[in-house]
């Protein structure tokens, strides 16, 4: 039978090997802005879309570039690149008839935060 101190010390030990969020939890407008991230990151076409943008590092990248490289339509491209703007995770830039897309560094920061594990 263990006693009250032994117990202590094995939820100590277990606490030491398992991960933890580096941050304090999250609060409720915290949370709704990580969760419109995370579900627009959700979408593997976005997923593709968004490391296509990535890949271009600090360069705009045009709407117009997307559609043979990722070999999708206009209006799908369109429509998942409002969807990463409106996540916060692109920034959007009117050129005459097409938009130009970057990456907002600070969002990712924040992703990585969170998602960051001891």
């Amino acid at each position: 039978m263990s006693t009250s101190v032994e117990t202590s010390e094995l939820r100590l030990g277990a606490a030491t090997e398992c991960c933890a969020l580096d941050a304090s939890p999250l609060g409720v407008s915290d949370a709704d802005r990580m969760a419109k991230k995370l579900k627009a990151l959700s979408d593997p076409t976005r997923l593709r879309v968004l490391s296509h943008v990535a890949a271009q590092g600090c360069d705009a990248v045009c709407a117009c570039d997307l559609i043979d490289v990722l070999d999708i339509s206009q209006p799908t491209i369109s429509h998942h690149l409002k969807k990463l703007v409106e996540a916060g995770l692109l920034t959007r830039e009117q050129r005459g008839k097409w938009a130009h897309y970057t990456v907002v560094r600070e969002a990712f920061a924040e992703l990585r935060q969170f998602l960051s594990l001891d």
